[in-house]
């Protein structure tokens, strides 16, 4: 079998999902010839920058306009349009992906971003009525990374839906996708956050206390977000604990924050590559609520505190967790210090973590490869 993983750099979840399918898939299927393709690399340079850095900058900057733009665009019907008036334009880099496509001529596609449908859906339509007797089209798998499925993710070319838990597959079900081919595989990720690890090594590991609670607070892999804001608050809390601090890729930041003083213990850590050993020490996560991190926590049984998610898939991430009594959340940086003092060592939080644990789904990205061998191959027998 011959598979294709196509992404694009939006942000850095679209890539981890990719790279959970493509490590997924090696260890089921070895046999198979796979590809993983990030579609930035047909884009022009400034194409391929405002692609990659755009969003992070209005959703960092202009948050609210972000979240306007998700909503208007947020509509099936509007959807489709869109993506029929950008199909009758060429593009240079549709025509390569095309292109690409029909050199590696795969049998399945999954998409871990919603870009590659609009090329697909026209190679599809292009083959099943101009060209019927060319090769025979892909099985194309739409894998959602958010537990909201924005209508951009849904495209008449897709055979099945992944998607992150029984709600999401409802949204999609009622905005008229079939129900046999939606499936709640939970989103993909790294199979090291399934591994069983013991907090007390790893807390010897990393340094840390033994006898103090730990909040972890993540900045995401490009340190955004008020992070800074976020610790200084937390060092008004009177209860005893201890504070890692991730900050990813903005070194700047990281060196502001470990010059500073603190009333806690505080770690602070650039870029980490050993995220599962740090959210098994963790007694809370403060984070932005992405879906590959929400994901990553609730695989470890671990209940996120979110501060003023950005309107749009984080604000729907953050409901999500709120309904589901996995998660707390502060629309302001200042009222931190009471609810985490509230919060540090009670039974809300035992109960939090709990409803983290049982929400997790660890295999997804296992799961998601299973599906779509199982489905593909009852269509061959077919």
């Amino acid at each position: 079998m011959r598979v294709l993983i196509a992404t694009v750099t939006a942000g850095g979840g679209h890539v981890a999902a990719a790279a959970a399918l493509e490590e997924a898939w090696r260890e089921s299927r070895p046999e198979d010839a796979l590809e993983r393709l990030d579609l930035g690399r047909f884009f022009s340079p400034l194409h391929r920058k405002v692609y990659s850095q755009g969003y992070l900058q209005v959703a960092d900057h202009a948050p609210e306009l972000w979240g306007m733009l998700f909503k208007q665009t947020d509509r099936p019907e509007l959807a489709r349009k869109l993506s029929r008036w950008k199909r009758a334009f060429p593009s240079a880099s549709r025509s390569k992906f095309t292109r690409h496509l029909a050199k590696f001529d795969p049998d399945v596609v999954l998409c871990t971003h919603y870009l590659p449908l609009e090329a697909l859906g026209k190679l599809k339509r292009r083959l099943a009525g101009d060209a019927p007797g060319e090769a025979a089209t892909p099985f194309v798998a739409s894998v959602v990374t958010d537990f909201e499925a924005h209508a951009l993710w849904m495209d008449d070319c897709v055979d099945l839906y992944c998607v992150a838990a029984e709600q999401t597959r409802a949204r999609l079900i009622a905005r008229g996708a079939e129900p046999a081919r939606v499936v709640a595989t939970g989103i993909p990720i790294s199979p090291r956050f399934s591994l069983r690890i013991d907090p007390a090594r790893a807390r010897r590991s990393l340094g840390l206390r033994d006898d103090l609670p730990v909040v972890l607070v993540l900045s995401g892999g490009f340190g955004m977000g008020p992070v800074a804001e976020c610790v200084a608050e937390l060092d008004k809390v009177s209860k005893p604990f201890q504070v890692v601090v991730v900050t990813g890729k903005n070194q700047e930041l990281r060196r502001e924050l470990a010059t500073q003083d603190r009333r806690h213990p505080t770690h602070v850590l650039g870029f980490a590559t050993n995220m599962p050993e740090l959210m098994a020490v963790a007694d809370l996560i403060l984070s932005k609520p992405g879906g590959l991190t929400t994901s990553e926590a609730l695989a470890m049984g671990k209940p996120l505190f979110i501060v003023n998610p950005i309107p749009g898939q984080e604000a729907a991430n953050s409901d999500f967790l709120l309904e589901q009594g996995a998660g707390a959340k502060v629309n302001r940086v200042e009222d931190l210090p009471f609810r985490v003092e509230q919060l540090l060592g009670s039974r809300k939080l035992t109960e939090m973590g709990r409803a983290a644990k049982a929400l997790g789904r660890p295999k997804a990205a296992k799961e998601i490869c299973a599906q779509v061998v199982s489905r593909l191959t009852a269509a061959t027998k077919a």
